[in-house]
């Protein structure tokens, strides 16, 4: 029963995002102490913006005639959808970034997508999304409307993909970076505190989906 666990933080310490994904995995691996994690850090290692457009135009029909390019492509939307479709569940970690969807995980989407196999072979499957923002977005506040990142991550992950999806979501994660929103401490600790209790939540949640 593995798990995939992709990052889209393009930091390594003081993530919040890895470090919500951090107690799903543990709470996930209380069931799976010795199970494989597959690991993908797209926000540290990027996928290749130009790879999308070369595995689209490649001829699947005729590999003989791919470019160098494209077979290069081909190759990585292979590995990359291949473990996606070894997991039993799966994990995304993902930040806002500048009010829209991470470029890192937009292009290693589109390149996914394009393998053919990947669009009924996750159907069913359990997955949590992890989607951390830095300010406030709720309803109500100055920015309501403003996060575009996670109704479209949704969409793909749920309605494209078929996933039988979970979602944590953490805001003003930029209190205490930003002395601009220093009277929000508290409000934030709340959220992280709530936050951190449904991650733990959907940790189990992906154990229990595996054993029925």
């Amino acid at each position: 029963m593995s798990l995939f666990r992709l990052d889209a933080s393009i930091r390594t310490e003081g993530s919040v995002s890895r470090a919500i994904a951090d107690i799903v995995e543990e709470s996930w691996r209380q069931d799976n102490p010795e199970e494989t994690v597959i690991r993908r850090h797209i926000g540290v290692e990027p996928v290749p913006a130009t790879a999308w457009a070369a595995s689209v135009f490649a001829d699947r029909g005729n590999v003989e005639g791919f470019t160098p390019d494209q077979k290069s492509a081909v190759d990585l939307a292979t590995t990359l959808a291949d473990e996606l479709l070894e997991a039993d569940a799966l994990l995304f970690a993902v930040p806002l970034y500048n009010f829209g969807v991470s470029q890192h995980f937009k292009t290693w989407v589109d390149l996914v997508i394009t393998d053919p196999r990947v669009g009924v072979g996750l159907k069913g499957r359990p997955a949590v999304l992890v989607a951390v923002r830095g300010g406030a977005y709720g309803a109500g506040t100055p920015r309501e409307g403003w996060d575009h990142a996670t109704g479209w991550m949704r969409r793909i992950l749920e309605d494209v993909w078929g996933l039988d999806l979970r979602v944590v979501e953490t805001e003003f994660t930029l209190v205490g970076v930003n002395p601009a929103l220093d009277q929000f401490k508290e409000l934030a600790a709340e959220m992280r505190h709530e936050s951190e209790r449904v991650a733990a939540e959907h940790g189990r949640h992906l154990s229990g989906a595996l054993t029925h």
